[in-house]
């Protein structure tokens, strides 16, 4: 069974080849979602400063911002249109060599700042750093300090994002993989990999506990508005987890949502509803790809490059798809630019003053989507 498996592999390995070369772009893109609204190509887009990637986005308790941690291992602050982004805090004491804005192979290095949240009490800012692991920074900025880098005994690998539960003072955590990097995202998403973690930090004692194992590339995280339960996008299932943090299922988690792409962050809005960030939708070549680990590790191996890779898995065209999810999970609203005329690869989503606020971990730009 393994050899006729591996055989087909074998051979659909050659066809995805051929089709991403040439690729039919038309039959690769992922089928529309019923009731979308192609919207967000009205967006207005806030270059990052001559950076890239700003894959989350905060606010502090004043209201100032946003905040966005970008590729070359820095967070930035926007300041309004007259100054525009200044520097604020960076992960790294070592930035000799961090003058690109996109350098992967520098990241281990520079680090690369994810998943932000701010602590409301103190003004400190939580910052999932990819490589450095779980960190802070004083409401001033600066060099940002360790606060975990390991969880009984297993280094952070992917420190990915972050929501902070403030009345009982801890942070809860996901670290995407303990065998692959950030800059290895698809070795970590199409290779069947499961050593994903969600951790909760107790900031008053300072211990650290492993609340689920196993996950399949867990990203995103987000804390009900009651703070009953915890929601965690498992990006490489599609689906929205949900742990019981109170109450008679407390210790438990079942699916809150199954979406119709791979989120990455989920937001809560002041109404306790949550969007979730898809990078891309469900299409024929990703659903193929994960439905076994071997054909996903057999495209791993394919002669071409990690970018015409990704494009084939995305369905040959960058754009942009962000749910709203209301408080039992049901899908409220699903918001696009479908040719990604404006914004594409969206990583987060923030709901603030009426606009949506939109990261993407891939382009140099953030996007502002007025909701009136």
């Amino acid at each position: 069974m393994a050899s006729k498996l591996g055989a087909v592999a074998i051979v659909l390995a050659v066809m995805a080849v051929v089709l991403a070369l040439n690729p039919p772009t038309h039959l690769l893109r992922p089928p529309p979602i019923p009731g979308a609204h192609d919207c967000l190509h009205a967006s207005k887009v806030v270059p990052v400063g001559g950076t890239h990637g700003p894959e989350s986005l905060t606010f502090d308790p004043s209201g100032g911002g946003p905040y966005a941690g970008v590729a070359d291992g820095q967070i930035l602050k926007w300041e309004g249109d007259e100054r525009g982004w200044v520097n604020f805090a960076f992960t790294s004491s070592q930035r000799k060599e961090c003058t690109r804005p996109f350098a992967p192979e520098l990241e281990h290095v520079c680090g690369r700042p994810l998943g932000l949240r701010f602590d409301k009490k103190t003004g400190d800012l939580y910052i999932a750093d990819a490589y450095f692991g779980l960190m802070v920074v004083g409401p001033d900025g600066g060099l940002a300090t360790l606060v975990a880098n390991q969880a009984e005994g297993e280094p952070f690998r992917f420190t990915n994002d972050l929501d902070i539960d403030e009345s009982e003072d801890v942070i809860y955590f996901t670290d995407s993989s303990t065998t692959y990097h950030r800059r290895q995202f698809l070795n970590a998403f199409l290779s069947g990999n499961r050593t994903g973690r969600l951790m909760k930090y107790d900031k008053s004692s300072k211990g650290l506990k492993v609340l689920l194992r196993g996950l399949a590339f867990p990203n995103g995280v987000a804390l009900s508005k009651d703070g009953l339960f915890l929601l965690v996008a498992e990006s490489a299932t599609g689906r929205i987890l949900r742990l019981w943090l109170k109450g008679p299922n407390a210790g438990k988690f079942d699916i809150f949502a199954d979406l119709p792409g791979y989120p990455d962050n989920i937001k809560r809005n002041s109404r306790g509803e949550f969007w979730v960030a898809l990078h891309a939708k469900k299409g024929p070549v990703l659903r193929f790809l994960l439905s076994n680990s071997l054909i996903g590790n057999f495209a791993l191996r394919l002669p071409i490059s990690l970018q015409k890779l990704h494009l084939l898995l995305v369905g040959g065209k960058a754009e942009a798809t962000a749910v709203k999810l209301g408080k039992e999970g049901e899908i409220l609203e699903v918001v696009e630019d479908k040719e990604g005329k404006t914004v594409q690869f969206i990583s987060e989503v923030e709901e603030r003053d009426n606009k949506l606020w939109i990261g993407s971990v891939m382009r140099p730009f953030i996007g502002i989507y007025d909701l009136n």
